[in-house]
């Protein structure tokens, strides 16, 4: 575009291609015969999409990779659009992308306008101790102190189940709290509490328990889009195969997949 001197001939045959180009940006991309499976997802929430700066920067994460597989699964590439979380789903509304990948968790109130998949991930509330604990249950967390994040749904279900709080700043931060007997206990995610163990080889703390219904986490599309039955059968290939259990493993040193 740079270069001015250009031909009446060849300046109407770009123009006829970029208005090519345009009509076909506005689809839906959810046409089964696309070489391409258009993705959003955010590429700043470790370890599921984010950019790795010891590896060139390349986006990865476990999202990123199970829907990598999908996609090949298929015969197709992947096409990647990095979005705020508070935008993504007004992209998918808007045929920015075909899919969301981002540990999207399943609620009835999303299934009333969108399709999910099946399940690529289930998670589950955990409470976190010093090994070797004594403290096996919810009800012996009556009366000891957690560390949580004072805003965080994980305080509440502590208040709930009769400890008492001690406000910290992240997981980092209360097992750290945790490992200098300031605190007794510390709830989380799962797959937060595992990642960590995961890539830090700590063996001071460890899961003692589950606490809380487990949830879903599967890939978002438009409602009534034929790629989510496309999806759902490379899931389960890769299920069956034990492809998801290998990418699950490498992340969270278990599988995490359902």
């Amino acid at each position: 575009m740079s270069r001015v001197h250009k031909t009446a001939g060849t300046l109407a045959i770009a123009s006829l291609t970029l208005a090519l180009a345009a009509c076909g940006g506005g689809s839906d991309g959810d046409d089964a015969a696309s070489d391409v499976i258009r993705v959003g997802t955010e590429g700043t929430y470790s370890p599921f999409t984010f950019h790795d700066t010891a590896a060139g920067n390349e986006l990865t994460g476990y999202d990123v990779e199970v829907i990598e597989a999908v996609a090949a699964e298929l015969g197709r590439e992947v096409e990647f659009s990095e979005t705020q979380w508070d935008a993504i789903f007004a992209g998918l509304e808007a045929s920015r992308f075909d899919v969301i990948a981002n540990q999207v968790t399943v609620n009835p109130e999303r299934q009333e306008k969108y399709d999910f998949t099946e399940p690529y991930t289930v998670s589950t509330g955990v409470a976190v101790l010093p090994t070797g604990s004594d403290i096996t249950s919810v009800a012996d967390l009556a009366g000891l102190t957690s560390a949580q994040s004072a805003t965080s749904n994980w305080a509440a279900v502590a208040r709930e189940s009769g400890a008492e709080v001690e406000a910290v700043e992240g997981f980092t931060q209360a097992v750290t709290l945790l490992k200098q007997g300031r605190v007794d206990v510390t709830l989380n995610d799962n797959l937060a509490v595992l990642d960590y163990l995961n890539t830090s080889g700590d063996t001071d703390v460890e899961i003692a328990f589950e606490v809380g219904e487990p949830s879903e986490q599967a890939f978002a599309l438009r409602k009534d889009s034929p790629l989510t039955a496309e999806i759902d059968g490379a899931l389960q290939t890769l299920r069956e195969n034990g492809t998801l259990a290998e990418i699950s493993e490498r992340w969270f040193g278990e599988d995490v997949s359902g």
